[in-house]
C-alpha cells in the first residue's frame, strides 16, 4: 500500500525548548490553498461590484434633494407661468376695449408741440332706419369709440389720410352711414375687409379694416343698416373702424357731414 504523501509544519515558540510538530495531509493543504486562492477572488470580484454600487448609492440623498429643488423650481415656473397668461388676457382685454395700442407714440413723445386729446364720441341711442337713398351723416356705429386718427391731406404723401380711424373692440356694428347701393364689397391688402356704399350728389362712404360682411355688390342699403362688423384687418395695427365720405372722388372730413357726435 502507498504511504499517503504529508506535510509536516513545526512550532516553536520564542524561549520554549520544545517544538510542537503538526502533519497536514498533502491534499488537505492543497484543498486549503484552493479554498483561500477560492475565497480571495470572491472578496476581489465583490470589492470591484460594490464599489459602484456603494458610490451610486451615496449619491442617492444629494440626488433626492436636487429632485426635490427640482420640483419647487418647476412649481414656482408653474405660478408664475400662469399669473403671466392671467396679465395677458388682461392685457388683451383693456386692448379691446380701448382698441388701440397701449404704448405711447415715439413721435408724439418727443414733439414739443401741445396734442389735442382724443375725441370720445359715440351715438346716443339705436339708429331709426331711413328708407331709400340719404346723403350720409349717421354715426357709423352703436358702441362707444375713440378717434384715435384724423384726416390728413396730401401735402405729404407719407402722412396723406382720407378719413377717420374709430377705436372700437373686434366684431362692433357698423352701420350704413346713409342709404344707397353697395358699389363695392370685397378685400383689400390696405383696408382689409370694406365696403363701399354711393349715395346721391356724388357721394360715397367707405368703411374698412372689417372682420365681416354682411352686405354684396349691388345690394340696397338704408341708412342705419347693419352692413358688417369691425375688426383688424388689411394694414392695421388694432381693432378700429376706418370710415371715409367721398364727394365726386375727393375726400371730404367726415367730421363736418357726421350728425351724431355728441
Amino acid at each position: 500500500m502507498k504511504p499517503r504523501r504529508s506535510v509536516s509544519v513545526l512550532l516553536q515558540a520564542d524561549g520554549a525548548l520544545k517544538s510542537q510538530r503538526f502533519r497536514l495531509p498533502l491534499w488537505g493543504l492543497r484543498t486549503g490553498l484552493a479554498l483561500l486562492v477560492v475565497a480571495a477572488v470572491l472578496l476581489l470580484l465583490g470589492l470591484a461590484f460594490y464599489g459602484p454600487v456603494a458610490r451610486q448609492a451615496a449619491r442617492v440623498p444629494g440626488l433626492e434633494r436636487e429632485l426635490e429643488r427640482l420640483r419647487q423650481d418647476n412649481a414656482r415656473i408653474r405660478e408664475l407661468a400662469a399669473a403671466l397668461d392671467s396679465l395677458e388676457q388682461q392685457y388683451g382685454q383693456v386692448r379691446q376695449m380701448v382698441g388701440a395700442d397701449l404704448i405711447p407714440d415715439p413721435l408724439a413723445l418727443r414733439s414739443s408741440i401741445p396734442l389735442a386729446a382724443p375725441i370720445y364720441a359715440h351715438i346716443p341711442g339705436a339708429p331709426v332706419p331711413v328708407p331709400g337713398p340719404t346723403l350720409p351723416g349717421l354715426w357709423p356705429l352703436d358702441e362707444r369709440g375713440y378717434l384715435t386718427r384724423g384726416q390728413a391731406g396730401p401735402e405729404r404723401i407719407e402722412e396723406t389720410h382720407l378719413g377717420v380711424d374709430i377705436a372700437v373692440p373686434v366684431g362692433t356694428l357698423v352701420r350704413a352711414s346713409g342709404g344707397g347701393r353697395v358699389v363695392q364689397a370685397g378685400e383689400d391688402d390696405e383696408y382689409g375687409r370694406f365696403v363701399l356704399i354711393s349715395h346721391p350728389d356724388g357721394y360715397e362712404t367707405m368703411y374698412g379694416h372689417l372682420s365681416r360682411i354682411v352686405v354684396g355688390e349691388g345690394d340696397r342699403v338704408n341708412e342705419g343698416e347693419v352692413i358688417g362688423r369691425s375688426g383688424n384687418t388689411g394694414r392695421s395695427s388694432a381693432p378700429h373702424l376706418h370710415f371715409e365720405i367721398r364727394q365726386n372722388g375727393t375726400a371730404v372730413d367726415p367730421i363736418t357731414m357726421l350728425k351724431e357726435i355728441p
